[in-house]
């Protein structure tokens, strides 16, 4: 393999170039070689100074997060001591940045003597996504540069700036359009500095923005405060505010210690460990059977929709909000007014919250052309249907697809459950035909599931898999089953919370155990926002698939025909007072919910929250074990991402695969055992996870073989 750094000499400046692809990720080898290239440059003399730059499409992404677990980040030279090597030259380095620079990469950067970047350039420390803090001095330098109160939204939201912010800020001290004249000025701002009287200036020695806040110490306790609700459950953010407060507090070398010691305390935690296996995992579901580099893709420069109610408005935003101009399609005129009157309001909120100029609003709804005409479907590269979940209306819908579309375009349904196959078979074009399952709402939920047909072709897939991108999307490939991958899980977890009710809990206090688990929502608000409408009509669609031993709980069909939707009509599981997400325990609800269990002849007993969060949880990974065995999901890991991104599933417990896999399969396994011998219903162990109960092994190792 080429060796991961280059050195060169440009009019007496030494270039040290970072040449580890895709990412030039500071591994061994390469934190190695730049070790060496600056050390056999400090000993010549006819070295004046140091330029570091990334070769590539960008300069680093930090440090090679795999090396973690394997103790080789411990290996000399450490990323702190190659930082400390560049901080302490008496040769000044300049840092030539472009493309990224994040985590370790931008750590290096902060510790050289100036910084050049090209415009555009991402800069930032996202170690808190890892559940970690910056480990290399990120935390004590950082502030010095830019301020505290800065240095902490960076840090601590993991947010990238784009190096226009970066020199508003401090951050970098020069910025250059063109990216071919990066290492020229970099070369001249080296050589610059190598003629100006005594050593370089170090960042470590910059204490005027320190000073700033000395008298301020409240300020980091306002900013757990204000951090604390989007916080709540992860310990690495509070982590990070504590790494910078000792800026504040402490001597640099002692401010250095403390940040290293709550860099390895959160690195060996349980975290950690999710939240690392989570940014992996996300990384695995974009490798999909089948498809190769060499796939080809179809270009997409132009999309239609049809439907323009809550979902059809929600994904045609989507588009326009990625660049793409989409034809959105609607059989009457009101709801087609209706739609886009929908989305005129998400954006004036958006643009109402700071988020988007009314500018950057407009040039987005010029993107949407609204037709009642049909016909224009044959314009699209893809077109999505996003029509009432109904079969005989989708099959008629593609029927008509088939007819117009051209050869090349790509048929998606959004369908939520429906079989995929069925829909394509209607058509002359099997192979071009795809689910593409948008989560509400679509211009906000970044999940979607991709499902491949029996006859889906891999140029479809790969397509898609690249539109999810560029969507802003994470896209996970699913096969067909009844419900796919997501809401195929999600059925066992709401009907065992319902259970749970019959027998003894209530609503709020499923709710509370699930919030306290982590999740944004309990599965009651969950169905008041979703619509218990919607529900009731899944259940409609599922009846005939129920074997007759097993039943559901009545209580949400009862709430259905007492007009109770949820949220749209301020009643439902709970009560909502005009104008408020909030909710509130409803009486009427309890008296139900005393009623059904007394009708069912049910004794009701006190239920332990130990007991609530098993019975709603274990079911669902059971079932994803179910969909393991039949191939509906590749791997373990792609149902975490699924539940990661589609439903809130806490992040720092890394998904509900992963969360199985740290509680020991055999436990999950002996629990559901249990639960079956008492309840029976829907939750006789699958057979994969006894299985792997009785091996002793885990869901990773399913992914790995």
């Amino acid at each position: 393999m080429p060796p991961p750094v280059r050195f060169d000499r440009v009019e007496g400046i030494g270039v040290v170039t970072l040449d580890n692809p895709p990412v030039n990720a500071f591994s061994l080898s390469q934190r190695i070689g730049v070790k060496e290239a600056l050390t056999n440059g400090l000993q010549d003399p006819d070295i004046l100074a140091f330029v570091i730059c990334g070769s590539g499409r960008m300069f680093s992404a930090g440090a090679d997060i795999r090396e973690f677990d394997t103790g080789v980040a411990a290996e000399s030279p450490t990323l702190p001591e190659l930082i400390s090597l560049i901080e302490d030259s008496p040769k000044p380095v300049v840092c030539a940045l472009h493309g990224t620079a994040v985590g370790g990469g931008c750590e290096l950067s902060l510790a050289c003597h100036s910084r050049v970047a090209v415009t555009g350039t991402r800069i930032g420390l996202p170690e808190v996504t890892l559940g970690i803090v910056p480990g290399a001095g990120g935390t004590q330098r950082l502030p010095r540069l830019i301020g505290v109160l800065p240095a902490l939204d960076a840090i601590v939201s993991g947010k990238p700036m784009i190096a226009e912010r970066a020199l508003e800020l401090g951050l970098i001290d020069g910025l250059t359009d063109d990216s071919d004249e990066l290492l020229k000025t970099s070369v001249s701002v080296a050589r610059r500095l190598a003629i100006e009287p005594g050593p370089p200036h170090k960042t470590r020695d910059r204490n005027s923005q320190l000073l700033k806040v000395r008298d301020r110490p409240e300020l980091f306790d306002e900013f757990r405060s204000r951090i604390a609700r989007r916080a709540r459950g992860f310990e690495a953010p509070f982590a990070c505010i504590d790494c910078v407060e000792a800026a504040t507090t402490m001597p640099f070398e002692q401010g250095l210690a403390f940040e290293r010691e709550v860099f390895l305390r959160c690195r060996s935690s349980d975290q950690s460990l999710a939240q690392r296996h989570a940014f992996f995992a996300e990384r695995e579901a974009r490798k999909v059977s089948g498809l190769g580099p060499e796939t080809p893709q179809l270009d997409i420069r132009c999309a239609a929709v049809l439907g323009c109610g809550t979902m059809g408005s929600g994904i045609a935003m989507c588009f326009v909000n990625a660049g793409i101009p989409v034809i959105v399609i609607e059989s009457e005129q009101g709801m087609l007014d209706r739609g886009m009157e929908m989305i005129r309001k998400n954006y004036t909120s958006t643009v109402s919250k700071g988020r988007m100029t009314e500018e950057e609003a407009e040039a987005r709804l010029t993107l949407i052309e609204p037709t009642l005409e049909f016909e224009r479907v044959s314009e699209a590269d893809i077109v999505v249907e996003a029509v009432f979940e109904d079969m005989d209306l989708k099959k008629k819908i593609f029927t008509r697809l088939d007819a117009l579309c051209r050869a090349e375009a790509i048929l998606a349904t959004n369908t939520s459950s429906l079989d995929v196959n069925t829909i394509a078979a209607v058509t002359g074009r099997p192979e071009q035909v795809v689910g593409t399952h948008f989560f509400s709402p679509a211009n906000v939920m970044r999940l979607v599931e991709i499902v491949r047909g029996h006859q889906t072709s891999p140029e479809v897939i790969a397509t898609v898999l690249t539109l999810s991108k560029r969507l802003g999307k994470v896209g996970v490939v699913v096969g067909v089953c009844d419900s796919f991958a997501a809401n195929r899980m999600l059925y066992p977890y709401s009907r065992q919370a319902q259970f749970l009710i019959e027998e003894g809990a209530f609503p709020e206090q499923v709710d509370r155990v699930i919030q306290d688990f982590g999740f944004p929502m309990g599965p009651f608000a969950l169905s008041d926002l979703a619509g218990i409408d919607v529900g009731w009509r899944v259940r409609q669609h599922r009846e005939h698939s129920r074997p007759k031993h097993l039943r559901y709980s009545a209580i949400g069909d009862r709430l259905y025909e007492m007009g109770r939707y949820g949220q749209k009509t301020s009643k439902g599981w709970y009560q909502y007072e005009e104008g408020s997400r909030i909710p509130i325990p409803d009486p009427d609800v309890v008296d139900l919910v005393l009623a059904t269990s007394k009708e069912l002849e049910i004794d009701r007993r006190e239920i332990s929250d130990e007991e609530i969060l098993q019975r709603c949880l274990y079911p669902l990974i059971n079932e994803g074990a179910r969909i393991l065995e039949e191939g509906i999901a590749q791997r373990a890991s792609d149902l975490d991402v699924v539940w990661l991104y589609g439903f809130g599933f806490p992040r720092y417990r890394g998904g509900p695969m992963f969360y199985a896999d740290s509680l020991g399969l055999r436990h999950v396994y002996e629990v559901m055992q249990n639960f079956y011998e008492i309840h029976q219903d829907w939750l006789e162990p699958a057979p994969l996870l006894e299985r792997f109960a009785r091996e002793d092994r885990t869901f990773a190792e399913w992914d790995a073989k």
